[in-house]
Parts: structure tokens; C-alpha cells; sequence
């Protein structure tokens, strides 16, 4: 069992949510990034999504895309990155650590290098935005022959055989993207997401978490009513930018705590 199936399956027995918060990789600036990790952690996080900073995000909006920005101006790299969860796992071997990008850094790494040292790195699920489940049958295998999760994404818009094709391929969790538009862009019709997920977790055989429009406590606490997982991005990269030097570590971790015991309160409804 992977590490974040195993997250998940104590999160059932507890009756809990899983709460997976995203921050960039590198930003604001690579030193930071480890200390970031654990700052998610110390808040309440599950599962961490590290963003792997590149030039041209087509679904980031534009927060996520400022800290893509100011990563790359370090030269924050794809084996860079994988450098920073090596530092994370030195401390905290247990936290479940996703990377999440495209597919260019990955085609320029090589497709079994990165599969292969990311595993070394400890990496425990990928997804990559623009390898959709009919095209990286190939990849999929590869991450897992490495004991590493395919993870793909969901979509309002997302026809029936794609459902079936992610059943076939991915594995971890489904993150449902709630809206359509980018992230951090519109607020979320709880309502329709609550009439999908049933359907979805039916079919995919698989945890959902829902990202994309959450970014409080209360929006977040809402979508742990009907999903297994919350992912929030874009606020927490605000609150780093927004932090004086040297702050954002203890303000990231304040503002998770904050959603963390929202979610908590609402599944003990």
C-alpha cells in the first residue's frame, strides 16, 4: 500500500478529511521550500502538492503563476525540486508528497530518469496537468513499476470514458477540478460539486479531492461534507507573498490550522 493510500485509509477509520494544501516549489525562494513542507504539516496538512514551477502554466491562475515566476528566477529546476522533498524526507518520511506540473520539465528530464529518481527522492504521486489518461499509458505503468501514484484530473466537463480511463490508469486520488477556469478563479457551486462526486467516486473506484475556488476555512469546510480530500493552493501562496521576511513559514502554518479544525468540526456534524 502507498503512502497516500494508507493516508487515506487511517483518514476513513477516523471519520476525517484529508486537507492537501499546495505551495510552488522554489517560491519565494528554494531555500524556503523544505521549511514551507513542514510548515504544512505542523498546520494539519495530509498530503502535500508541490508545485514544479514552469514558464507557461495553462491551468494556474495568476497567483500560482507569480510563484511559478519567482522560482524559476532561482533556476528552480525539476531535479531541484526533486532535491527539496530529498530534504523534506531527511525529517518526516511518512507525509505523502505529490508533484504537480506539466509535461514539458518531464520530457526534458526523460520520462524513466525522472520516474526513477523521483521514487530515490521519495516522491509518492504525480500529476502532470497536460498528460491526459488516453495519451501516457506508458507513463502511468512507469510511475507505478516505482511504487509512485498516476494521479489525473477530473473536470466538470470530463465525458464518461475519460472516468473509465482514469479507473483503468490512475491511482492515490482523483482531484476534481470544481470549476472550470483556473485556479484560483471563481467560487464554487457547492451544490453541483456535491451532486457529482457520488458519482465520480463510483466509478473511479478512488478517493476525490476537490480543488480549485477554495480558499477559507469555510469554503473548505463545506467541501469536506461531500469529497475525501480539499486541495487549496492559491491562498496559501498569497500568504506567503504577503509575508515579511522570514514569516511566511509560521503564517502558512497559522492559516492551515484555521482550516484544518474547520474540516474537522464539520465532519463531526
Amino acid at each position: 500500500m502507498s503512502r497516500i493510500s494508507a493516508k487515506f485509509a487511517e483518514l476513513q477509520s477516523q471519520q476525517r478529511k484529508a486537507l492537501i494544501p499546495f505551495i510552488t516549489a522554489g517560491d519565494p525562494e528554494p531555500g524556503q521550500t523544505p521549511l514551507l513542507m513542514h510548515a504544512l504539516v505542523k498546520g494539519g496538512a495530509d498530503i502535500i502538492e508541490l508545485g514544479v514551477p514552469f514558464s507557461d502554466p495553462m491551468a494556474d491562475g495568476p497567483t500560482i503563476q507569480r510563484a511559478s515566476e519567482r522560482a524559476l528566477t532561482y533556476g528552480t529546476s525539476l531535479r531541484i525540486v526533486l532535491g527539496m522533498v530529498h530534504e523534506f524526507r531527511k525529517t518526516d518520511a511518512t507525509t505523502p508528497v505529490v508533484l504537480m506540473g506539466y509535461a514539458n520539465p518531464v520530457e526534458a528530464y526523460g520520462q524513466e530518469a525522472f520516474a526513477r529518481d523521483a521514487q530515490v527522492a521519495g516522491v509518492d504521486g504525480v500529476l502532470t496537468v497536460d498528460y491526459p489518461p488516453e495519451e501516457c499509458s506508458g507513463f502511468a505503468d512507469l510511475l507505478q513499476t516505482h511504487g509512485i501514484d498516476p494521479i489525473f484530473l477530473l473536470a466538470p466537463t470530463s465525458e464518461e470514458k475519460r472516468f473509465s480511463d482514469v479507473a483503468e490508469l490512475g491511482s492515490g486520488y482523483i482531484y476534481y477540478v470544481s470549476l472550470k477556469g483556473v485556479t484560483g478563479s471563481a467560487t464554487i457551486d457547492l451544490d453541483e460539486v456535491a451532486r457529482r462526486i457520488p458519482a465520480i467516486r463510483d466509478k473511479v473506484g478512488m478517493p476525490v479531492g476537490v480543488g480549485f475556488g477554495i480558499r477559507d476555512a469555510a469554503s473548505a469546510a463545506r467541501i469536506a461534507r461531500v469529497a475525501d480530500a480539499v486541495v487549496i493552493g492559491s491562498k496559501i501562496i498569497e500568504t506567503i507573498e504577503q509575508s515579511p521576511a522570514g514569516q511566511a513559514p509560521a503564517r502558512v502554518t497559522a492559516f492551515l490550522r484555521e482550516v484544518r479544525m474547520a474540516m474537522d468540526q464539520e465532519t463531526r456534524k
